[in-house]
């Protein structure tokens, strides 16, 4: 099974930085996305390791910091950010109703994300989001046009493999497989068979059940070095998990998917 792991988040500050390029450097990490209006973003692209293969792509974000979009074009962001003029979260941007304009809006504001990574000198190879928010539904249509602007064909797939002490309904399945396909064909787009956090991978390789994950050709982990609520993931990343486990994997970036 081909595997990318891609740590999000990258930029965010100097502590998910130093993780996160110590375990590209070791190999540990094949891929990350950058949230391109993170405050250290232009540091952790100065400290990218140079001559280490690994995917660069960027974290859609629609959640936290302060927009790109100038403040004299904001009119429409308005209802989505709060008192500092900063994005208002996830459960603002899930709750407050999605028109036209404020589609167009998020769509400006993503390019501006994109063009900002692009100017720094990296090549963008995927998309993701900050807190998953491309695959929001009403989101589709936004996510497709940017893929159009700078065609990119490459997106994270949504999560399709849980922990065994959670498995999810089979409405919620059948919800995900249906926009996965709509992901894959609609615009063709190159996605992994799988995606999960690399939490719940190794909690089902501890627990022998390899049997969730071996049937896929291709899977992506997501990982976030550096965070304080994922200290155990980043000890769990430095081990030699695959000999752990006895798993035949290849490590990828999302350049060879």
């Amino acid at each position: 099974m081909k595997v990318i792991i891609n740590s999000d988040d990258l930029g965010v500050s100097s502590a998910v930085n130093e993780q996160t390029l110590d375990l590209i450097g070791r190999r540990q990490i094949t891929s990350a996305t950058l949230i391109a209006n993170a405050p250290a973003l232009e540091d952790a692209v100065r400290k990218i390791p140079k001559h280490v293969a690994c995917s660069y792509g960027v974290h859609l974000n629609l959640t936290e910091f302060t927009p790109l979009t100038p403040p004299e074009e904001l009119s429409d962001l308005k209802p989505f950010l709060d008192g500092n003029g900063c994005f208002a979260g996830e459960a603002v941007l899930r709750s407050v109703p999605i028109d036209a304009r404020a589609r167009d809006a998020f769509f400006k504001e993503w390019c501006l994300q994109v063009k900002r990574v692009l100017s720094l000198g990296l090549s963008v190879s995927h998309f993701d989001s900050h807190n998953h928010v491309h695959t929001m539904p009403s989101l589709f249509q936004v996510l497709k046009r940017v893929q159009r602007e700078f065609g990119i064909r490459k997106v994270r797939t949504s999560w399709n493999v849980y922990s065994a002490s959670s498995p999810p309904s089979s409405a919620l399945l059948l919800k995900k497989q249906l926009w996965n396909l709509a992901l894959r064909y609609y615009y063709p787009t190159v996605t992994t068979s799988a995606f999960t956090s690399f939490a719940v991978f190794y909690e089902l390789a501890k627990h022998q059940r390899h049997s969730e994950f071996i049937r896929y050709d291709s899977m992506e982990l997501m990982v976030h070095p550096g965070h304080p609520d994922f200290e155990e993931e980043t000890r769990l990343l430095k081990r030699d998990w695959r000999r752990e486990f006895g798993i035949q994997t290849q490590l990828i970036s999302y350049w060879d998917l």
